[in-house]
């Protein structure tokens, strides 16, 4: 696959395993020689349009609801032994049956054992946990868990 980025191909290597409720789910992979295409679930909008669209008056049953729907599909892709590194409202899609979906794996990285160091260059500024804001190149699921924090903090 000359010339396809490499956060494409690691985007559908991660979720071509990851199968669960709470992750978009990647139907197909369409590849010609001038452009690759992903097929998606399809979902309404992302958490930052939801957000917007009320005002930031969000009733605290539906944060509560939202929070451990990201939760647990944060959990499940740990279990499977993978990092997001870039959760932000923009990568959490909703869809017509008010379900959250991680999306855009395309910073996500497989971890395990041996450590491995790791770029500092992830996760959005506003959403990045200070000991990476500050190069640590070492870090696990923490990271995901400080941005899930950050996304919800306030509603």
């Amino acid at each position: 696959m000359r010339g396809v980025p490499s956060s494409a191909l690691r985007e559908i290597c991660i979720l071509r395993e990851l199968k669960h409720r709470n992750v978009v789910r990647l139907y197909d992979v369409i590849y010609s020689e001038s452009k690759l295409t992903l097929v998606f679930e399809y979902c309404d909008q992302d958490l930052k349009k939801f957000f917007d669209s009320l005002n930031g008056h969000i009733d605290q049953q539906m944060a509560k609801s939202l929070m451990l729907q990201l939760l647990r599909g944060l959990a499940f892709c740990h279990a499977h032994h993978v990092l997001h590194r870039d959760l932000k409202p923009q990568n959490l899609l909703i869809n017509s049956n008010g379900q959250l979906k991680l999306a855009d794996f395309g910073l996500a990285r497989a971890f395990g054992v041996p450590v491995r160091c790791y770029s500092a260059e992830v996760v959005t500024l506003w959403y990045r946990p200070p000991d990476v804001l500050f190069g640590a190149k070492l870090y696990n699921t923490s990271i995901d868990m400080w941005s899930a924090g950050c996304i919800f903090a306030g509603k």
